[in-house]
């Protein structure tokens, strides 16, 4: 029936369609534009954060809310365990990001191609529907009722430097025949955000580390020991600090060279850290001077540290590469701050603690060497 002929009631119900049909536009239209404004608060949020573990925070809490899914986990390539170990030493608790996994080479990722197609063609992400004995690796803690999920390989410089894995319990989210543009973009944003932190992170790491023995620097002891007394203070814990001198350095390098001193500072810085817990710090602070901070450890817990670090250097001769065996041994002071005074400054009493540790140590090499003295007031 032509328009003209309509009835009344047919006209009324075709209009009534129409603004159902402009309501429902407007909605979708509303909620795009809802759904783009989180997205760029989000990319803003990523953008600016400082570190490992903000990003990280910030992904794996955001994303999720902002994009309805049920879980996003994020997979890293990591081959010879260098990003690991340096955020650990920086301090950072992966138990608090059980979603991120590190993986020693992308061939893990079910949508890599060959390197040569890689060149010319990245690679494109995979949706479709969870088989747990395909993605378990990428989902470690999937929740109840996981259905369907996208890989999305983040890429820089035509590299893949990991994959972004989103869930949904619903069938249907997530489908071969889905566009991906959106996710894309997404993950690329997300790739530099990673690359530029990590780098930063490791320009960090260098900055606060002694380059000959692979230990924390001075800058680093410094500026741990200034947190951990204001932590301190807080939580009501006690921190001690040993000051480690080897013995008549001055006639290793004399008799075996620089080389040979080199060798002996490794093995002591070795040696040292195998006796301390994760918690604790080993700085070289020059020459052939360490510091350690032993956190929530009293005088009597760290005397028996020295003691035991003590007796591992003194305990095996050092081989060197020259076929030499060498006795080492070394002198060590400790020193416990256990008595906070909140109205002295931080700064002061770190100054205090790390030159009571000192005053003990010279004790220690004017009373004969190789031995352990405890600073007492």
């Amino acid at each position: 029936m032509s328009e003209q002929g309509a009835s009344p009631r047919e006209l009324e119900a075709e209009n009534e369609s129409l603004r159902a049909r402009m309501a429902y536009l407007l909605e979708q239209a509303e909620r795009n534009h809802d759904i783009m404004c989180r997205h760029q608060a989000f990319d803003l949020e990523i953008v600016g954060a400082a570190t490992f573990p903000e990003l990280i925070d910030t992904i794996f809490r955001t994303l999720p809310a902002i994009s309805d899914l049920d879980i996003a986990t994020l997979c890293l390539v990591d081959p010879d365990a260098d990003i690991h170990g340096v955020m650990v030493k920086l301090g950072v608790d992966f138990d608090d990001f059980p979603q991120l996994v590190f993986v020693a080479s992308d061939s893990a990722f079910g949508f890599v191609p060959s390197r040569r197609a890689l060149l010319t063609a990245p690679s494109k992400p995979l949706l479709g529907p969870y088989v747990p004995t395909l993605h378990q690796a990428m989902f470690p803690q999937p929740p109840a009722g996981l259905q369907s999920i996208a890989l999305v390989p983040l890429l820089r410089n035509k590299r893949i430097i990991g994959s972004l894995n989103l869930g949904s319990v619903n069938a249907s989210r997530f489908t071969p025949a889905l566009g991906t543009d959106f996710i894309e973009h997404m993950a690329s944003i997300i790739a530099i955000c990673l690359e530029n932190v990590i780098s930063n992170e490791m320009l960090k790491y260098i900055g606060l580390t002694d380059s000959l023995t692979g230990v924390y620097n001075r800058r680093y002891i410094d500026r741990r020991l200034l947190e951990e007394i204001g932590r301190a203070r807080r939580q009501a814990y006690r921190i001690s600090c040993m000051y480690i001198d080897i013995d008549h350095f001055k006639a290793v390098n004399d008799n075996f060279g620089h080389p040979g001193g080199d060798e002996v500072l490794r093995e002591v810085a070795s040696r040292i850290k195998a006796e301390l817990r994760l918690s604790d710090a080993l700085g070289r602070f020059g020459g052939e001077e360490f510091v350690v901070l032993l956190i929530d450890a009293d005088l009597e817990s760290a005397t028996i540290v020295a003691q035991r670090i003590r007796a591992s250097i003194d305990g095996a001769p050092f081989e060197l590469s020259s076929g030499e065996r060498l006795p080492v041994s070394v002198s060590i002071g400790v020193a416990t701050l256990d008595d906070f005074e909140r109205d002295h400054a931080i700064e002061g009493v770190a100054q205090q603690l790390v030159a009571q540790a000192d005053n003990a140590l010279y004790q220690a090499k004017e009373n004969g060497r190789n031995r352990v003295v405890s600073f007492d007031e």
